[in-house]
């Protein structure tokens, strides 16, 4: 067996949303230990959704990205304390001026582990008073998971000068970068 297999076969899954999945996607692209984001949806009420439906809000979906990633580089923990600086998890159905639910914060757990490991988290940054308001970000197993059309996955590497990548994507992901200078691959 090739060792890119035994990696392979090491790999986790971690899925969140946090806003528009294009944030979260450039930022995960560039944290050491990611094998692959994927640009998706879940948390509906409808068998493969498309962007236009989840955009309207009638689908009950979050745009999420499903996150593959070898935790003997990068830890959930990491990837979920990562999360938290890189979004507002303080507002329900909101990021920036991206409303409505499919913008909401959300954990979607692979098992138990990941959901204690999320609580955990949660617990300390209450605990810290990281934020001045509570964080509403939701936690569950995850659901089913539908990855988003071709034209959104690794959006912001194709499109880092279009407006929306320009004026809220790169600013997020430079955030990481400071941040996390130890964690990102572009150190």
């Amino acid at each position: 067996m090739s060792n890119s297999m035994d990696m392979e076969n090491n790999l986790q899954i971690a899925t969140l949303g946090g806003g528009c999945f294009w944030c979260l996607e450039a930022v995960y692209q560039d944290l050491k230990g990611v094998h692959e984001v994927i640009s998706g949806y879940a948390g509906g009420h409808v068998e493969f959704p498309d962007y236009e439906s989840v955009c309207d809000g009638v689908t009950g979906h979050a745009e999420v990205v499903q996150i593959h990633f070898n935790p003997d580089v990068v830890s959930y923990r990491q990837i979920l304390e990562v999360f938290f600086v890189i979004h507002d998890p303080t507002t329900l159905n909101r990021q920036g001026n991206d409303v409505g639910s499919q913008y909401r914060s959300v954990i979607y757990c692979e098992d138990e582990d990941q959901i204690n490991c999320a609580l955990d988290v949660i617990k300390e940054l209450t605990t810290q008073n990281t934020y001045k308001d509570l964080i509403v970000t939701e936690i569950m197993l995850a659901p089913t998971f539908y990855p988003a059309e071709a034209y959104h996955q690794n959006y912001f590497r194709q499109h880092p000068q279009q407006g929306y990548c320009a004026y809220v994507v790169a600013p997020k992901l430079q955030k990481f970068q400071k941040t996390f200078k130890a964690l990102s691959a572009s150190s």
